[in-house]
C-alpha cells in the first residue's frame, strides 16, 4: 500500500474548502499551478458599496486570498505549515463591476513569499493590483 504525504497545495485546498469566510465570498478555485493561482468572486448585491460596485473590502480578501493561494501553490510542505499574509500594497484602478478574477503570481519563493496580484472584471478591464508578502513557516 503506497501513501502519498500531503503537498503545500494539499493544505490550502483542505483550509480553502472548510473557510466560512471564503464559502461567505463564495470564492473559487479557478486554477493552481506552481507558483500561481487564478480565483474568481462571483458578483453578489450583498458585497456592493453602492449600485453594482464592488466593495474594495471584497476586492482587498479577494487579493489576499489569492496571493495565500500562490504561495501554497507549490509541492514542497514546509516544516511548520502556517503562514499568513504580513504586507499587502494595493492599487484600486477602477470600479468593479461583476464577476471579478484574481491573478496571482509569486515573484520569489523562501520563507517570505511576496506575489503580484490582478483583478479584472468580466471584461478584461484591470480593478485592482497589488503586491503581497507572504510569510510561510
Amino acid at each position: 500500500m503506497t501513501s502519498t504525504s500531503p503537498t503545500a497545495t494539499d493544505l490550502f485546498r483542505a483550509w480553502f474548502d472548510n473557510s466560512p469566510f471564503t464559502q461567505q465570498l463564495d470564492l473559487r478555485i479557478e486554477r493552481l499551478t506552481p507558483d500561481g493561482a487564478e480565483l474568481l468572486m462571483p458578483f453578489d448585491s450583498s458585497r456592493t458599496t453602492h449600485s453594482d460596485v464592488v466593495h474594495g473590502g471584497a476586492i482587498a480578501t479577494l487579493i489576499d486570498v489569492a496571493a495565500t493561494a500562490a504561495a501554497w501553490s507549490t509541492t514542497e510542505l514546509p516544516q511548520t505549515p502556517r503562514g499568513a499574509t504580513v504586507d499587502m500594497s494595493l492599487q484600486y484602478l477602477s470600479a468593479g463591476r461583476g464577476d471579478l478574477r484574481a491573478h496571482a503570481r509569486v515573484l520569489r519563493r523562501g520563507s517570505l513569499c511576496p506575489s503580484e496580484v490582478e483583478v479584472v472584471d468580466g471584461a478584461g478591464k484591470l480593478v485592482a493590483k497589488a503586491l503581497v508578502t507572504y510569510k510561510i513557516g
